[in-house]
């Protein structure tokens, strides 16, 4: 069965029983037509509030959260009860905005469908809602409008529509009525067929619905939205397994400890039921997902201040620094969407421009050298000045065109030339359109000096050389032919420039046969879409740092592949496939093309999910970044998806998991490496945390295990958690970034956030932790101190000893050497946490609220020289593993 594109216009007619395009449908027809097949709308269908809601208790450790809370009321300690609940909630309320907060991209492709259409029906040109559109319905389109549906194109007079939201192309594009006869033509180069939520920019045209509402292209990347499920992060996956493993330990820990005190009567029922909540409470790392929640909200907030980035989900911040691949659109994110002129060949004279974009700043040049304006040069400025029908005005600091951009690569040439305020002496008389069937656009114009008229004509080679050829039998046509494919090799768009003095009478308009009389080719312009500058710099530096960029683009896979090399897109040679490539192979051919290849030309929608689906079928985290309705999908799916802030679709931003404000690509290696730093530094945080909520659970079962009274209390365990861990906690969203950070590799997939040597550590961190504290309490008891007392030291021991800690595990290097580096902030931090356990060893109210009480000088000594043994301990094992490590270098 033919496709759309392939009917012919009589086929479209008998295919939809239209007898004539200008009497449409009958109303009845259409209604019959919408009673089956629906209204041309996207149905969204949103997950409850309250659903999302719920489902962040679907976890292991809220689970325990839950019952520990359950059994301190049961046991009358409210106040523990009240601080593990707002725990739960805090938790819970955090999982549920990150989920919300990216949840509209559906509803906003449904609000880009067009609200309103102009269509044919019972012999009259009416206005209806767009949502009443049905196949077969004849649709009028002009400037300015939507395109309310999917449609084929059966008429139309120098149509243009703007389709670079869906396919990726820069310029507006020349719509035909004529059939095509390949079976798979590209989405961008179905020049016979417009699409629901692309805009026409000029002209007027006819065109018959062949697709609705789901049934659309957009409709298509709606449901492929919304199939996509919402994934963990890498992050949130290891944090889940760590906390599942604690709890699965802590658990059985605590049922062994309560069925060994049961059978041997240790105590009576209540106290041994108190004591086991208290095991449970000190075990379970309460303080981690709030202190993950604090380092990685901290980076969110540094983003958004440094490098103008909105992060819409707070795992997404580490998910940065894990990446291994960047898939990312071309127009607008590695190039500014602004063509330039950057070359010129005026007659046997070759010229080059400096600077880039729309804005008029930069000169030509030759040999390096300010040109000088000859006369041939200057007529080939103005017949890209004259031969033009877009405007170049500046709002602001920013020069933007109204358009077509070869249209403004020229007026800016032009002006860069002869500077903003010149005023040429040619005046305008009549224009001749840009037709996709002639590929030139010509201005009839009357010079103002001498009132000769002269046509200038700007447009394709191919259709230039042809009109010199008839002026100048002895026109070189293989020189100039040869300039051409020179630039187009470079990925250079090339643009010839000609000018026909009229002779004899005046002319009141052009003809395409005045041209073809002869004309006197000017030269010829290269253009290009120029790379940013600041990604070239980017680029190396996520090379270096072992992080591929793979560009996907709707451009042809030559212009791709040069702008690829330009940009340094990878090291060596680039490579690219095409879309329609790419369709023939198999899933693991695909797999291997994804891997191989840098550049993705011609592609469809699906062709970038497909892509980011076959690099994380790759185990290679992927990150995704685009600005158009076509890239949500993949957005959506990758790893971690980035929009354009600035020329990003409504669509696009809310499919992404990160916004960068000013449209700038470079900013995605400084975002990588503060990823990196921030999952270093949760990471130093967890191998911090556990190791005290270990020892915590351990002082309670030996106390439990040997029949004496447990000394601390869940009221001081969660003191010690939820207040002396977390403040010295925050010293690490303060910590630096490792020296050579960026010139590692990403993680495997397979890494795990703890490696058997931490693993290790922990252990024996948390059995002296808690050998030291049950020593000292016992030491502090034996030398006349009250339980009291001892108690109170008890708990500063492994307060103190936590911060002795934490300055040997904030670096791989030896402490001492280290301390220079720790920041002002991180200071302040670690003195708000001695100033919490002043306030609760001094102040009456907390000495009765956590039963505790005042410490001397000398008490104070024997708590800091007890703490200090952890980071000796910590230290030796540095030592140790540094000579490992020399050795296995030596062998």
């Amino acid at each position: 069965m033919k496709k759309a594109y392939q009917l012919t216009v009589a086929e479209l007619k008998q295919h939809n029983h239209l007898t004539e395009l200008t009497t449409g449908l009958t109303s009845q027809a259409a209604q019959q037509r919408l009673a089956t097949d629906g209204k041309n709308v996207l149905e969204v269908k949103p997950t409850p509030k309250w659903k999302i809601f719920l489902r962040q208790f679907n976890n292991i450790v809220i689970y325990i959260l839950l019952v520990a809370a359950l059994l301190t009321v049961l046991i009358g300690h409210y106040t523990d009860a009240i601080v593990i609940m707002a725990v739960v909630i805090l938790n819970s309320l955090i999982g549920y905005f990150q989920e919300t907060s990216a949840a509209n991209a559906l509803a906003k492709i449904q609000e880009m469908m067009a609200q309103h259409a102009t269509v044919y029906r019972d012999g009259q040109r009416q206005d209806i809602n767009a949502a009443d559109l049905v196949v077969g319905d004849v649709v009028f389109l002009e400037a300015g409008d939507n395109v309310p549906a999917d449609l084929r194109i059966v008429s139309a007079e120098n149509l243009r529509i703007e389709e670079s939201a869906l396919t990726g192309e820069t310029n507006s594009v020349i719509k035909t009525d004529e059939a095509l006869t390949d079976d798979d033509v590209p989405l961008a180069d179905r020049v016979n067929m417009a699409y629901s939520s692309t805009s026409v920019t000029s002209g007027s045209g006819l065109g018959i619905v062949v697709a609705t509402g789901e049934d659309t292209e957009i409709g298509k990347i709606s449901q492929e939205v919304a199939q996509i499920k919402p994934k963990k992060t890498r992050l949130t996956k290891e944090i889940d397994h760590v906390g599942a493993v604690v709890s699965y330990i802590t658990i059985g820990g605590s049922v062994i400890i309560f069925i060994v005190g049961f059978f041997l009567q240790i105590y009576s029922l209540p106290a041994l039921a108190l004591a086991v909540v208290a095991m449970l409470v000190g075990s379970i790392p309460e303080g981690l997902p709030a202190t993950t929640s604090v380092i990685l909200a901290f980076g969110v907030s540094k983003m958004a201040k440094r490098y103008q980035t909105i992060i819409k989900s707070m795992p997404a911040v580490e998910t940065l620094g894990s990446v291994d691949v960047i898939a990312t659109d071309k127009t607008g994110t590695l190039t500014k969407n602004e063509m330039t002129a950057i070359e010129l060949w005026s007659g046997d004279r070759h010229y080059t421009v400096t600077g880039t974009g729309y804005a008029p700043t930069g000169q030509i040049l030759t040999n390096d050298q300010p040109a000088s304006l000859d006369k041939q040069l200057k007529l080939l400025l103005e017949a890209g000045f004259q031969a033009n029908d877009t405007v170049l005005t500046q709002e602001g600091d920013q020069w933007v065109i109204n358009g077509e951009p070869t249209d403004g690569a020229f007026l800016t040439l032009y002006q860069k030339a002869l500077g903003v305020d010149y005023h040429s002496t040619y005046e305008p008389l009549d224009l001749l359109p840009f037709d996709s069937d002639y590929r030139y656009i010509a201005e009839l114009t009357k010079n103002t000096a001498d009132n000769q008229q002269v046509i200038f004509v700007k447009g394709s080679p191919d259709k230039l050389f042809e009109m010199a050829a008839q002026a100048d039998p002895d026109f070189d046509h293989a020189k100039w032919q040869k300039r051409v494919n020179d630039w187009s090799r470079e990925g250079k768009r090339v643009i010839a420039l000609g000018y026909q003095p009229v002779a004899g009478e005046n002319l009141l308009e052009v003809e395409h046969e005045h041209l073809y009389q002869g004309i006197h080719l000017l030269g010829l312009a290269a253009l290009q879409d120029a790379p940013r500058e600041e990604v070239i710099a980017a680029l190396k530096t996520m090379n270096q740092a072992g992080v591929a960029v793979k560009m996907i683009t709707g451009d042809d896979p030559q212009t791709a592949r040069a702008i690829g090399q330009q940009l340094g897109l990878a090291p060596g040679e680039i490579h690219a496939i095409t879309g329609a490539e790419w369709d023939k192979l198999s899933a693991d051919e695909q797999a291997a093309a994804a891997k191989n290849n840098q550049v993705f030309a011609r592609t469809t929608p699906q062709n970038k999910l497909e892509i980011v689906n076959a690099l994380q079928r790759d185990q290679l985290v992927t990150a995704m970044v685009g600005d158009g309705v076509n890239d949500a999908p993949a957005l959506k799916q990758a790893d971690i998806g980035v929009a354009m802030g600035i020329k990003g679709t409504d669509v696009a931003k809310d499919a992404a998991d990160m916004i960068l404000g000013d449209d700038n690509f470079a900013t995605m290696a400084a975002v990588i490496k503060e990823g990196r730093r921030i999952y270093d530094n949760i990471r130093k945080s967890i191998l911090f945390l556990l190791p005290t909520s270990f020892a915590e659970g351990l002082v309670v079962a030996f106390s439990i295990l040997t029949a004496q009274q447990v000394p601390l209390q869940p009221v001081q365990l969660l003191w010690i958690n939820l207040v002396a861990a977390i403040t010295i906690q925050f010293a690490f969203v303060f910590e630096k970034a490792e020296p050579g950070l960026m010139q590692r590799t990403p993680r495997p997939v397979s890494a795990r956030l703890m490696k058997r040597h931490d693993l290790i550590q922990m252990g024996y961190v948390a059995a002296l932790m808690a050998i030291f504290a049950l020593v000292s309490y016992d030491w502090f008891t034996g030398h006349g101190s009250s339980r009291l007392n001892a108690t109170t030291m008890m708990i500063n021991v492994i307060v103190i000893s936590k911060l002795f800690y934490f300055f040997s595990i904030r670096s791989d290097r030896y402490a001492l050497g280290q301390v220079k580096n720790i920041t002002g902030k991180a200071w302040g931090v670690i003195g708000v946490m001695l100033a919490f356990q002043l306030l609760l060893t001094y102040v009456p109210f907390m000495q009765a609220a956590f039963h505790v009480t005042g410490i001397s000088i000398t008490e104070w000594l024997a708590v800091i020289v007890f703490s200090a043994l952890i980071m000796l301990v910590a230290e030796f094992d540095k030592w140790i593993q540094h000579r490992k490590e020399k050795q296995n270098v030596a062998d």
